[in-house]
C-alpha cells in the first residue's frame, strides 16, 4: 500500500472511531486522560498529513480518466462553497440550520470538485478517499447522535460574515495554489 492511501486510511479511521465506537473514546480518555488522548490523536493526524503530502508527491500521476472540460469551472464553485461550509461550524450562522454537518459537507464538496478536475490515480485516492470518509462520518454521527435539533435562527449578518471569510480564504488558497501545490487551478 502506498503512503497516500495509508494517509487517507489513517486520517479516516482515526476520525471514524469516535463516531463508530463512542464508548471506546470514553474508555481511552478515562484510562489515559483527556490530554494524553488528544495528544495521541494530534500525533496520528500529523502522521496522516505527512503521509498524505509525501504520498502525493511520490506518486507519479497517471491519467485514469479525462475530466470533463467544464469540470474545473464546477470545481471552482464547489471549492468556494466548500470553504464557506468548512468554517460554518464555528460562528453562529443559519447554515447550521440547513445542514447538520456543514464542515463535512464542505469536505465532500472539496473532494467531489477535485475529482471533476483531476483524473489521475492519486487524485482518486486522495479526493475520493476523503470525500468517502466525510460521507461515512456523517452517517455514523447521525446514527450515534440520533435526531437532529436544528439551532435557532441568528441574524443574517452572521451569514454574510461567514460568506466573506469563506470567500477570503478561497481567494488566498486559489492565489497560493501554484506555490502550495505546483499548479494554478485557473490556468491550464
Amino acid at each position: 500500500m502506498n503512503k497516500l492511501a495509508l494517509g487517507v486510511l489513517l486520517w479516516s479511521f482515526t476520525h471514524l472511531i469516535p463516531a463508530a465506537f463512542p464508548g471506546l473514546k470514553k474508555s481511552l480518555m478515562a484510562r489515559m486522560g483527556e490530554n494524553a488522548y488528544k495528544g495521541i490523536f494530534t500525533l496520528l493526524m500529523a502522521l496522516a498529513i505527512y503521509l498524505l503530502i509525501s504520498g502525493w508527491k511520490a506518486w507519479v500521476p497517471e491519467s485514469l480518466y479525462l475530466p470533463p472540460v467544464w469540470g474545473r469551472h464546477v470545481t471552482a464553485l464547489l471549492m468556494l462553497i466548500g470553504f464557506v461550509l468548512f468554517f460554518a461550524p464555528y460562528p453562529a450562522n443559519n447554515v447550521k440550520r440547513l445542514l447538520r454537518h456543514p464542515q463535512l459537507t464542505g469536505v465532500l464538496c472539496w473532494g467531489a470538485g477535485h475529482l471533476l478536475a483531476n483524473g489521475e490515480g492519486r487524485s482518486i485516492v486522495l479526493f475520493g478517499g476523503l470525500a468517502l470518509w466525510a460521507v461515512l462520518e456523517m452517517v455514523l454521527i447521525n446514527r450515534r447522535d440520533g435526531a437532529w435539533d436544528r439551532p435557532a435562527a441568528v441574524p443574517r449578518k452572521n451569514d454574510f460574515v461567514l460568506a466573506a471569510v469563506g470567500l477570503l480564504v478561497y481567494v488566498v488558497v486559489a492565489a497560493a495554489h501554484q506555490w502550495l501545490f505546483g499548479f494554478s487551478p485557473f490556468i491550464r
